[in-house]
């Protein structure tokens, strides 16, 4: 018997982790998206069944979408939001006929997840993705030169640390010794390199990335949380009879990192933020991304007890841990450390959900794999590793459980 699905995110033909590389790593299902079609564009049937029949003769099975991107329109309700969400409707419709159930999506304003640094070293001689607020907030500063930035910098506080910090200090540190080429990898690695192969708004062959970024961020000016909360609820409320008609379940994925950025309105970052969009629109298809990593990158969280409460709505699980330092930065854990404690959350989904598909996430960089082109934080040894490590845990928890573990791809 094999409970929570063992599934691995794919980017598709030009990904060089390959789906022989998954199959072999042990997973069954893959998590993918059509990240050729433009966002806001109907994904049709014939796109979805040709990426499925590929796929499928890997022996592996599209059963999670990551994701069907929301339009920058349906989030700030401008320009033709009303024909963007109409034609995710459509694309709910096909992606059910195909027979795939599950659409993780996020309602993060222009930034998907964002980090400094892509390969900050950690003892062992590997690397892991790296938040530094005070890189992050020269960016802001300095590269982006947004206004009010300063100001907001001055008086910023890390959600749930109790150290005080001058982060404009910091700044004016960093100043001093910045390059061009340093300067040059921040943009990379914040708004190019991260972002690109997620959610489209910004691509690697894109000649201005920092005068694209401007703009996009001035989609959101005057947008408060309240006002995004509100364009949520539409969006969802708007979705929800296609979801009960076709059996689709939605799931978003809280905001990475958990805090207001760039002037920006983040709105599922804590247990509040959570317990608000599913009691807005109160439908079982409308439910949870448990991204164990994001929520641990908030030293204001509690996973696990955020895991006991809302596994009855959790769609898909991210399976990753979070380490934050004393100053408030924050980098990737092993999948068995860190604050996100999975040994627990296994427990938790195990018993409450047996059947929800999971993914490890995030794998640190090891042995050669820097040099193989694969997207940040998603190599193929680092993902391996992580996911035996899960593995085990798994296998461990189901025996507490008197429930026997398969692992697939023996004869046993």
């Amino acid at each position: 018997m094999i409970l929570c699905t063992q599934s691995w995110r794919w980017y598709g033909p030009n990904d060089p982790v390959t789906l022989s590389n998954i199959r072999q790593a042990g997973a069954t299902d893959i998590v993918h998206a059509l990240h050729h079609i433009p966002n806001g564009e109907v994904w049709t049937l014939e796109e979805i069944k040709a990426r499925q029949q590929m796929i499928a003769d890997a022996g592996l099975v599209w059963s999670v979408v990551e994701s069907v991107p929301v339009h920058e329109h349906i989030k700030t309700q401008e320009g033709d939001y009303q024909r963007y969400i109409d034609n995710y409707k459509q694309s709910i419709r096909n992606l059910a006929e195909c027979g795939i159930h599950c659409i993780t999506y996020n309602f993060m304003p222009v930034l998907d997840w964002a980090r400094t640094d892509l390969d900050h070293p950690n003892p062992n001689g590997t690397t892991n993705l790296y938040f530094s607020y005070s890189e992050f907030a020269y960016f802001d500063i300095y590269i982006v030169g947004r206004a009010g930035a300063r100001e907001e910098w001055a008086s910023f506080k890390v959600p749930g640390i109790d150290a005080e910090r001058d982060i404009l200090a910091e700044v004016e540190t960093l100043r001093e010794k910045m390059t061009p080429e340093a300067e040059h990898k921040l943009v990379e690695n914040i708004i190019v390199k991260t972002q690109g192969f997620v959610s489209g708004n910004i691509r690697e062959d894109d000649e201005r990335p920092v005068e694209l970024f401007k703009q996009l961020l001035s989609l959101y000016d005057g947008i408060t949380k309240d006002q995004l909360r509100e364009n949520m609820r539409y969006f969802l409320s708007a979705i929800m009879p296609v979801c009960e008609e076709c059996g689709m379940n939605m799931c978003v994925h809280p905001d990475d990192p958990p805090f207001p950025v760039l002037g920006l309105p983040r709105i599922v970052t804590s247990e509040e933020d959570i317990e608000w969009f599913l009691n807005a629109v109160d439908n079982p298809h409308n439910g949870l991304t448990f991204c164990a990593g994001s929520l641990s990158a908030g030293a204001q969280n509690d996973v696990v007890e955020m895991a006991r409460k809302f596994a009855p709505r959790t769609h898909f699980v991210h399976l990753r841990s979070c380490h934050i330092f004393d100053n408030g930065d924050f980098t990737e854990a092993s999948h068995l450390g860190g604050r996100a404690d999975i040994i627990e959350l296994v427990h938790i989904f195990e018993k409450t959900n047996p059947e929800l598909p999971m993914r490890v996430d995030h794998g640190m960089t090891m042995l050669g794999d820097e040099t193989r082109g694969y997207n940040a934080g998603y190599g193929f040894l680092g993902r391996m590793f992580a996911m035996g490590q899960i593995q085990g845990v798994m296998a461990t928890v189901d025996r507490e459980l008197g429930l026997k573990y398969k692992i697939t791809g023996f004869y046993e």
